[in-house]
């Protein structure tokens, strides 16, 4: 099931067709809270009245006209501005291949670095999101770059990955942010670990070392993920490390574990809710559907009356 839903996600065919089907936008709407910022600008109001942040996603991905990349990076730079007019603390993170990667690397940095800069004036933070392993060495070459000209931006970090342990060592003189993710693309045994369990225990053990980090004063890490076993784990070993709730970070998708986001937030934790929107949401929404067997079954469900 879930090979057949990554599958989907890069179907062009179904692509253009799946999302005009009524039960499939009803069924997407357990993730995001709209289309347009005006949803995702509601719903992270409705986070702050129950001590939950928000970052901000506009969905979307590997462009294939720079005046598209523009047209995001002035979307991002209207975002920091009315998130922080309404005082809201919100965060943003975006994908390269959102600002032109594929087609311009330059130009994609020139777009991030300027959004960094724009951030940071309103007292915040822009994150890197991590795509595909085929883009993997790039955006963490691309992070590197942007850490050494800025202290307010972000990387995501996939567990799943091999590769993954060898960057966090590589990123630690730095003194990164990391949001750390189980990880959602179809990628083969030579590249990622296949097993739930052999996620997990990569997880658990990047979070460890992560948290050192942090209470070394040496990194930002955030642990994005809706298995309330692990976080709970992550959580013990933070306390045991000495570290304050509060220097605790939990990240979850808005929809999704939403009591426990607020059991989490009320005993303390820095929860933030993830509020993807836009109307590219299409391929974003099948790897959701594929991370949990519960998404899709709500998913069917809504094929009824």
């Amino acid at each position: 099931m879930r090979r057949l839903l990554l599958w989907c996600a890069r179907n062009r065919w179904l692509g253009e067709r799946l999302p005009r089907l009524r039960f499939v936008r009803r069924a997407v709407r357990r993730f995001m809270p709209g289309e347009e910022l005006a949803a995702a600008l509601t719903a992270a109001e409705t986070y702050r009245a129950r001590g939950i942040g928000s970052v901000f996603t506009f969905l979307g991905e590997n462009l294939a006209d720079l005046s598209d990349a523009e047209r995001v990076a002035a979307h991002y730079r209207e975002v920091l501005d009315v998130v922080s007019t309404r005082g809201l603390g919100g965060e943003i993170s975006v994908k390269l291949t959102q600002l032109g990667l594929d087609i311009d690397p330059e130009v994609a940095f020139a777009h991030f670095d300027g959004l960094a800069r724009h951030a940071a004036e309103r007292r915040t933070w822009a994150w890197i999101d991590m795509e595909g392993s085929a883009y993997t060495e790039r955006t963490v070459a691309f992070y590197e770059r942007t850490r050494a000209a800025h202290e307010n931006v972000g990387l995501c970090l996939q567990a799943y990955l091999h590769r993954t342990p060898a960057d966090v060592q590589r990123l630690l003189p730095q003194h990164p942010a990391v949001r750390l993710v189980k990880g959602a693309y179809d990628e083969p045994a030579s590249v990622a670990h296949r097993r739930r369990s052999d996620v997990d225990a990569a997880f658990l053990a990047l979070s460890t070392q992560l948290l050192e980090a942090v209470r070394d004063g040496n990194a930002r890490f955030i642990a994005a993920t809706h298995d309330t076993s692990l976080i709970a784990r992550i959580a013990g070993f933070g306390e045991a490390l000495g570290l304050d709730r509060k220097r605790i970070e939990v990240q979850m998708l808005y929809g999704i574990r939403t009591v426990e986001q607020r059991r989490l937030a009320a005993e303390g934790f820095d929860v933030r809710g993830l509020i993807a929107y836009g109307t590219a949401w299409y391929p974003w929404y099948m790897r959701r559907l594929a991370e949990r067997p519960a998404n899709v079954v709500f998913a069917l469900r809504q094929l009824l009356p």
